[in-house]
């Protein structure tokens, strides 16, 4: 039984039952739907208070087969009935519990845009990361890793390989671009044609497009680290562990390679299933990524024992405050933001999450 919190008290205790109206046609909302956070949500039903399952933000809530279910408003079909109401206090059936999942960026009760400051000169706490880090492995919980190309650039691909051999890695979400280079590093040593000093390379500018042929020519990643064509690297690591991995393609993709999702809907439902069994999420050096998928991500996760909502440890990398900020502010307040390069969050991170394991 999932665990609710005390409705024998306000603002629980004397709320009228929610309402619901049908969808008027598919993909289209009734007047006054409800609006999800990505907070603590219950709502109640004539048989007692349910929590939406699947939650994230800027979605409707629905009834399907006795069950509410957060959904993106284009999967909603007409005739479905769809919570209507605005007030999040009990008013409407509807409680928003915000307490302890706002990160500090809001009042108490209230889920906000453009609420939180960044900054570089923020100390970051590597020991309790690591210890995070290891508390995720140990209960078997599942941590998304959300990678941008930097990260293969930056020369931190080897600790990400480490990351994932070792088990801290529950899934990744990425683009085309981090797949290429990463391959390209296995094949020729080098990304965007630099090599290991960021040096140029003679004819290096071609040798990701060689990388992304010599891929669809073995007709899969799967089939490429099979004919030990990659051998090594990211990508390589994931498919010989079988970690799952989605690869959402964009506008300016070269190839793209086999298995990268061109359709944005497809992908981003990919995606989302992976989110919805998140108990924690890295995001590292990708703007749009990290604001995608931090979109998906709910404050929260219910995976334990009892069902009971607990923080999702969510931590946003990148080299400017304008990034972490960004996705901070278009609702992930519970980000933590360190604002430094790949390559050093990721060196550092690992050599504490190293430290920590040889001391166990």
């Amino acid at each position: 039984m999932p665990w609710l919190p005390d409705v024998t008290e306000p603002p629980f205790r004397d709320a009228p039952l929610a309402r619901f109206v049908a969808a008027p046609q598919d993909g289209v909302l009734p007047e006054g739907f409800f609006s999800t956070s990505n907070l603590p949500t219950y709502v109640r039903l004539p048989d007692g208070w349910q929590a939406p399952t699947r939650p994230r933000m800027d979605c409707a809530v629905v009834q399907r087969d006795g069950v509410l279910v957060t959904l993106e408003p284009r999967k909603v079909l007409a005739g479905e009935p769809v919570l209507v109401g605005h007030d999040e206090q009990g008013g409407e059936g509807v409680v928003v519990h915000a307490e302890g999942f706002l990160g500090g960026s809001a009042t108490p009760g209230e889920f906000s845009f453009m609420s939180t400051e960044v900054s570089r000169e923020r100390p970051v706490n590597y020991e309790d990361l690591a210890d995070r880090l290891l508390e995720q492995r140990a209960r078997g919980g599942s941590l998304l890793w959300v990678a941008g190309p930097a990260l293969v650039h930056s020369r931190a691909r080897a600790d990400f390989e480490w990351f994932i051999r070792e088990g801290f890695v529950g899934a990744m979400l990425a683009g085309n671009a981090v797949a290429v280079h990463d391959i390209e590093a296995a094949i020729f040593g080098t990304t965007l044609g630099m090599d290991g000093a960021g040096r140029p390379t003679s004819g290096g500018h071609g040798l990701h497009m060689r990388a992304i042929n010599a891929v669809r020519a073995a007709g899969s990643i799967e089939a490429a680290v099979a004919d030990g064509l990659i051998p090594s690297g990211i990508m390589h690591a994931l498919v010989t562990t079988g970690t799952p991995y989605v690869l959402a393609g964009s506008i300016r993709d070269d190839g793209p390679l086999p298995g990268v999702l061109t359709d944005a809907l497809a992908a981003q439902d990919a995606m989302r299933e992976h989110a919805v069994r998140a108990t924690g999420a890295v995001l590292v050096a990708t703007a749009l990524h990290a604001i995608a998928v931090g979109n998906m991500l709910p404050a929260f996760h219910t995976h334990n024992a009892e069902g009971r909502p607990e923080p999702l440890l969510t931590i946003c990398v990148d080299q400017t405050e304008f990034v972490v900020t960004k996705l901070k502010d278009r609702g992930t307040h519970q980000a933590f933001g360190v604002v430094t390069n790949a390559q050093d969050f990721m060196h550092v991170l690992r050599h504490f999450v190293e430290a920590r394991c040889s001391r166990n």
